[in-house]
C-alpha cells in the first residue's frame, strides 16, 4: 500500500514540476532531448529519495532544481559532452615542422662560408665543436689571443653578413 502512495505521489511531482524543470533544463542545454533525460532522471532522484517527498511543495520544487542544475553540470562535464572517444591505440605523435629549423641552418652555413677560413675555424670549432680558447689555442697553434681576437672579429663579421640576408633577430 505504501507503493502506491509512493506513486501517487510521484505522478503529483511529476505533474506539479516536470514543465517547470523541463524549461529550465531547456534554457541551460539549448537541447530538448537532454532536458527529457535530465527531468526524468531528477524524478527518479526524488523517488528514491523518500524525505524530499515528505517535503512541502516549496522546499521540493527547489530541490528539484537543484538536483536538475547539477546533473547539467555533470553533463557538461563529461566525457561524452566533450566528444571525448576511447581508442584501442593512442594516435600517431605528431612530428612538429622543421622547416624554419632547416632554413636557418642553410642561411647560418651560408654566411659562415662568407668569412676568412682563420674566423669560420675558430667560429665553428669554438661553437659547433664546444672547444674553448686553450683548446683551440693548441690544435690551430696560434696565440690564445689570437684565438679571442679571431673570434670577436669572426662573429662581428658573422652578424653583418647575416644583417646583409636579412636576419634582424
Amino acid at each position: 500500500m505504501v507503493a502506491v502512495d509512493k506513486a501517487s505521489v510521484l505522478r503529483e511531482l511529476h505533474d506539479l514540476h516536470a514543465a517547470v524543470i523541463w524549461r529550465y533544463v531547456v534554457h541551460l542545454t539549448r537541447n530538448p532531448s537532454t532536458a527529457d533525460d535530465i527531468v526524468q532522471e531528477t524524478l527518479l532522484r526524488a523517488w528514491r529519495t523518500p524525505r524530499i517527498l515528505d517535503e512541502d511543495p516549496a522546499s521540493v520544487r527547489s530541490w528539484l532544481f537543484t538536483v536538475a542544475r547539477n546533473l547539467v553540470i555533470d553533463d557538461a562535464r563529461s566525457a561524452r559532452h566533450r566528444h571525448e572517444v576511447a581508442v584501442e591505440e593512442p594516435p600517431d605523435r605528431t612530428v612538429e615542422d622543421r622547416t624554419d629549423g632547416l632554413f636557418d641552418v642553410l642561411l647560418v652555413e651560408e654566411a659562415l662560408k662568407a668569412l676568412s677560413e682563420d674566423h669560420r675555424a675558430v667560429i665553428v670549432r669554438a661553437y659547433f665543436g664546444g672547444q674553448n680558447t686553450v683548446e683551440l689555442a693548441a690544435e690551430l697553434n696560434v696565440a690564445e689571443g689570437t684565438v679571442k681576437s679571431r673570434l670577436h672579429y669572426g662573429l662581428r663579421a658573422l652578424r653583418l653578413v647575416l644583417q646583409e640576408r636579412g636576419v634582424t633577430r
